[in-house]
């Protein structure tokens, strides 16, 4: 993992957040950190909160009290990507892939800003660092799943983001496109970027993560795979499935 100073160089705190639906509180008293380089895993059961987590690090929520913080090395560190869940992307929408990353250059650099040679070449590299070059002119709708997230990625690379959120970017997508992905997002990490991946699949995924967030509204615990996929947890977590997951090896490291 790359510990040099670098552009990416930001981390992100989170301090006591709480945030609450008409008088329901879908998240208490979450805390912890994440250092620059970092692939953390997000996991818990549905309705644990891994969304909201997501938009209230986004801004995209008010948080009731707590505080979210990206602590910058310097003015090009900082900046913050998200990608969203599959199902809240109208798909409808008859964009090209380089349509949609160029969005994310647009989102850095201003909407109303023409874009310029630097813009579209710096489009095409991203395209091209998740594996899309071939297909920057296909419609969206005409990409699988896999594809389409890689295009997301693409987008939150030509923000200059150094905090990706990905949120279930691998739910339909099949085990060689994760792979694909995985691959992608091990790169950015080692770039010194922070990448926060919020997923349900612990059996391919979990010995992939440096760090993993066990979340169920509240933090149940945070640190490496191996340390905190326990029976314990792994029962607060999920119940009596969680112990089998932990029988099963959730936390074993992969390569």
């Amino acid at each position: 993992m790359s510990t040099d100073p670098n552009p990416h160089g930001a981390s992100l705190s989170i301090q006591d957040v709480a945030v609450e639906f008409d008088g329901h509180m879908a998240l208490r008293d979450v805390t912890f950190e994440v250092d620059a380089g970092t692939l953390m895993g997000v996991v818990g059961p549905n309705g644990a909160g891994k969304s909201t987590l997501f938009n209230a690090i986004a801004g995209l929520l008010p948080v009731r009290r707590g505080k979210v913080t990206l602590h910058r090395v310097d003015q090009k560190s900082g900046e913050l990507a998200y990608v969203p869940q599959q199902e809240s992307v109208n798909w409808r929408f008859p964009v090209t892939a380089t349509d949609v990353v160029m969005m994310g250059r647009c989102c850095r650099q201003g909407w109303f800003r023409r874009p310029g040679k630097k813009d579209r070449e710096l489009v095409n590299a991203c395209l091209g660092r998740v594996g899309l070059w071939d297909h920057r002119a296909a419609l969206m709708t005409e990409l699988s799943g896999g594809q389409r997230q890689r295009v997301f990625v693409a987008r939150a690379l030509a923000q200059e983001a150094s905090v990706l959120l990905l949120d279930e970017a691998f739910s339909g997508v099949d085990v060689g496109a994760q792979e694909d992905l995985v691959e992608v997002l091990q790169t950015l990490r080692d770039e010194g970027r922070i990448v926060l991946l919020a997923t349900h699949d612990l059996t391919n995924l979990a010995g992939r993560f440096d760090q993993v967030l066990c979340l169920n509204r509240h933090v149940c615990a945070c640190g490496p795979p191996d340390q905190v996929f326990t029976s314990e947890v792994m029962e607060k977590l999920y119940g009596a499935h969680g112990v089998r997951l932990t029988m099963d090896g959730a936390g074993s490291k992969t390569t």
